[in-house]
């Protein structure tokens, strides 16, 4: 995730849609709790195959490329565990596309959710 940011950042990104297969060698992923406004964090502790990974890029609050990313993991037997990318360490290989939007993207904080969500009336 870090790394993803770090790019949309020197890249100036400030709208895009994200998709990637691959695989990492560990992970953590979220399932919003929303009682309680927040993730709850999923070790994922094993090599897994990346075999949907789709989110976007918006400008959030503070002007900074905000990330939301979801995945599903598939594990060795096959099951799969998937929800919000927190974390997740490359290993071998990640193929990352990136298309970016012809329109900027921008995210406010909203008080009943919690979270920043996309502000189709926002302008940059």
């Amino acid at each position: 995730m870090r790394s993803l940011a770090d790019f949309a950042k020197r890249e100036a990104i400030s709208a895009a849609q994200i998709s990637a297969i691959g695989a990492f060698s560990e992970a953590v992923i979220g399932y919003f709790d929303w009682t309680a406004k927040g993730y709850i964090k999923i070790p994922v502790p094993e090599q897994v195959e990346v075999a949907s990974l789709l989110g976007d890029i918006a400008l959030g609050e503070n002007g900074e490329p905000a990330l939301h990313i979801h995945c599903v993991l598939s594990r060795r037997d096959g099951s799969a565990r998937a929800g919000h990318l927190l974390q997740g360490l490359v290993r071998p290989t990640l193929e990352v596309i990136l298309t970016e939007s012809p329109a900027h993207l921008r995210k406010r904080h909203d008080p009943e959710s919690g979270l920043a969500l996309i502000d189709l009336a926002a302008r940059p």
